[in-house]
């Protein structure tokens, strides 16, 4: 498997420590469902990175699901994510561009917005 960097992969190290904080263990409470996330560098479905964001235990962790299934599942190419993520594209837009796709409940996926991820420290 290629060990390609992502920039998506300092967002979810950032996310580990925003889901420690008190603001995170907010919103492990109020969106108590789990999130897989995979990231594929160029082209969607190629060489793809998963991450669980996982909003029952407020963790994030780098590889597949391991307890049963996701409520939902994201599919994003790794310039996209960042975008959504920092809020610079809005997530139905690339929906509907095909920017990304969604696997599972919509309702759950509906929860995954830019607001559960920490902002960008300004410099």
């Amino acid at each position: 498997m290629a060990s390609t960097e992502l920039k998506s992969d300092n967002l979810f190290e950032m996310m580990k420590f925003h889901l420690a904080s008190d603001a995170g263990k907010e919103l492990t409470k109020k969106i108590n469902l789990v999130f897989q996330v995979n990231i594929a560098p160029k082209k969607l479905g190629v060489d793809e990175v998963s991450y669980i964001v996982d909003l029952k235990k407020g963790e994030v962790t780098k590889g597949p699901y391991e307890g049963g299934k996701p409520d939902a599942t994201f599919f994003f190419k790794d310039d996209v994510f960042i975008k959504i993520a920092t809020g610079q594209m809005n997530p139905q837009v690339a929906f509907m561009r095909g920017m990304m796709k969604i696997k599972g409940s919509l309702s759950a996926a509906q929860r995954f917005t830019p607001h559960i991820f920490p902002k960008p420290a300004k410099m």
